[in-house]
């Protein structure tokens, strides 16, 4: 009985690892930061957002087709982790493919449900928001640069699906996402950076494998420049309270990494600037709540 008590947990943990529910996790959380602080109508409570049943939703949506969309991707890039990531991968071996593809399905299922209760429209939405993580990590992973322009994409689209919902556009969110998109676009080609070994062995046609470090380092400054004036654009012409101190703190942030990039020859180091860039974006989620302080204490009083 303990042995298959102690079977069941590893393939739960296995399972945990392999939808990455850490990453699922933040995501949920920073759907619900943005639309109370940047997206929902200031005349909307904090009740009113949290027992929106549409907008539970469009979240609920977004979580499990992320989660399908971490299983589906784990399933192609098996072969490729075990070179890059063995212990990550010994971890997710403990569920098998096949219950993973059959997961994946059911996941997707739900998601679609669910999304019927919003409206048609929401179920095309989703649908293609499936499709496109099934032909990203079947194919279009592989393309050199189109790749990580993808997943970027992909990344930033349950922001979007709750941008459509209220309705609500205006330069600085636009902007809000640029930044977002261009941060998770470095993370991406980064973390292609510290997967060199296992995307060469699997003809993977990555800017790394096909054009050398030395000129994807030169991509990714470019990249980090762009960041860095979007951050300018939004310090200086908008106005974000005390959130503005994140994006100062950007600034000096980009001007190190590149720094460190350039200096940075070895996995370890690569995967360090992973790391500080997943923290970069982690920070900013909470930087959320330091936008209007004011509004802040306003919904909670009026909860």
């Amino acid at each position: 009985m303990k042995t298959s008590n102690k079977s069941l947990t590893f393939k739960f943990v296995g399972l945990f690892f392999s939808a990455r529910g850490y990453n699922i996790l933040m995501i949920i959380l920073a759907q619900y930061l943005a639309s109370i602080f940047i997206l929902a109508p200031d005349s909307l409570t904090l009740k009113q957002i949290l027992f929106d049943e549409n907008l539970l939703i469009i979240v609920l949506c977004s979580a499990l087709v992320i989660a399908s969309g971490y299983l589906i991707n784990n399933f192609y890039d098996s072969e490729k982790d075990l070179i890059n990531k063995p212990l990550k991968t010994y971890i997710d071996n403990k569920v098998s493919p096949r219950t993973k593809l059959s997961i994946y399905f059911i996941l997707n299922f739900i998601s679609i449900i669910l999304a019927s209760y919003i409206s048609f429209r929401a179920v095309i939405f989703f649908s293609a928001y499936i499709f496109g993580i099934w032909l990203y990590s079947h194919k279009l992973k592989r393309i050199t640069f189109i790749g990580n322009m993808i997943a970027a994409s992909l990344a930033i689209t349950p922001f979007f699906a709750v941008f459509v919902y209220y309705k609500h556009f205006e330069p600085v969110i636009f902007f809000h996402a640029v930044f977002l998109f261009l941060l998770i676009l470095i993370r991406e080609i980064t973390k292609d950076l510290e997967n060199l070994k296992g995307d060469f062995a699997q003809n993977y046609s990555t800017i790394p494998v096909k054009f050398g470090e030395k000129y994807t380092k030169s991509v990714l400054s470019i990249i980090f420049f762009l960041a860095f004036l979007t951050t300018l654009l939004l310090v200086y012409f908008f106005n974000l309270g005390y959130m503005n101190f994140y994006f100062y703190t950007c600034l000096g942030a980009f001007v190190f990494l590149v720094i460190y990039l350039w200096s940075s020859h070895k996995r370890i180091q690569f995967k360090i600037l992973h790391i500080l860039l997943k923290i970069l974006i982690i920070v900013g989620v909470f930087s959320i709540l330091l936008i209007d302080t004011d509004l802040v204490l306003k919904k909670m009083i009026d909860f």
